[in-house]
């Protein structure tokens, strides 16, 4: 994949309740999903079975909604595309989280033939987050089918205007869309005006640069239930500027789990940025050339602010 220079930015804060105790679900599931998420067999991922990869006819481009030169890379957002055979998302709707409960779906998001397709269209390699931000699930279910809705409730959002706090998320979709309406994705150009992107279909999956661009869901209307999986992403190359911040997952998290994942995987990256320094530091000492003042002031300038930024995401 070809490498691509954004010029520096500063992202936008991300807004979002400040609390320490993870938000709970309101209602139990209705017993119709439980008992339709029951399997005869469980199944290992398998990318040549469980794949139906077809790229997205759109990939929208932040020079396109006026963000040139924003973000981590000139990808927006896509137009959904397929992703999951229906046999693959019947082995997700049947357990969904945590590695020793969804061997499936951890497999599936950190098996490489994905995580190519998704690296892909995004136009920049990645990686999930955290593993604990592998397939977070919004379900919502409605208490009779509609299908019948009034054009002016074509625009009522599910979620507030937000940015999200990970650099790129993709979208899963994983109940059948069958006479439902709406359900786009609203993006907010740099002109102020509102871009929709079509809402994805059963095994099809939108990735979108959501860390710096402003959107939300729009209401979902018709169907039975809709259960969509969110996984987030960040730059696999360390070298990439990581403005990933807490700030909409801490208040829906078990803060320590998350906390431990975080400092982790912040301390990695800052590991593997000084190594690939110091080898630098001895090549050009075997090269005899003179030290450089300027330059490691810079690069250490530039960690000392990732350090402040992994610190303040800590709040006790």
């Amino acid at each position: 994949m070809s490498t691509t220079t954004v010029a520096p930015t500063i992202a936008h804060t991300v807004v979002g309740p400040v609390r320490l105790t993870g938000a709970r679900p309101t209602n139990k599931l209705p017993q119709f999903l439980i008992d339709e998420a029951q399997i005869e067999e469980k199944q290992s991922f398998d990318p040549n079975r469980h794949m139906n990869y077809q790229p997205p006819s759109k990939i929208y481009t932040m020079k396109e909604i006026g963000l040139e030169g924003q973000g981590i890379s000139p990808n927006a957002v896509t137009a959904p595309f397929q992703l999951f055979t229906e046999e693959a998302i019947k082995q997700m709707r049947a357990r969904y989280s945590a590695r020793r409960r969804a061997p499936f779906i951890c497999d599936a998001w950190r098996s490489p033939e994905v995580l190519a397709k998704i690296s892909e269209v995004a136009g920049i390699e990645l990686i999930p987050s955290m593993n604990y931000e592998i397939a977070a699930i919004n379900i919502s279910v409605n208490d009779q089918t509609t299908t019948v809705m009034k054009a002016e409730d074509d625009n009522l959002p599910a979620f507030a205007w937000h940015r999200d706090s990970y650099p790129f998320v993709c979208v899963t979709m994983l109940s059948d869309c069958t006479g439902m309406v709406g359900g786009e994705t609203a993006l907010k150009t740099a002109s102020g005006e509102i871009m929709k992107v079509r809402g994805p279909a059963m095994g099809t999956a939108v990735v979108m640069q959501g860390r710096y661009i402003e959107h939300q869901a729009l209401k979902a209307f018709g169907g039975r239930e809709r259960i969509s999986m969110i996984t987030s992403f960040r730059a696999k190359s360390p070298h990439v500027r990581d403005e990933t911040v807490l700030t909409g997952v801490r208040p829906i998290s078990n803060v320590l789990e998350l906390y431990r994942e975080w400092s982790e995987y912040r301390l990695k990256v800052l590991e593997e940025r000084i190594r690939a320094e110091l080898e630098n530091e001895r090549q050009q000492q075997l090269g005899q050339r003179p030290f450089n003042v300027s330059d490691m002031k810079r690069f250490l300038i530039q960690q000392r602010e990732f350090l402040d930024a992994t610190i303040a995401e800590l709040i006790q």
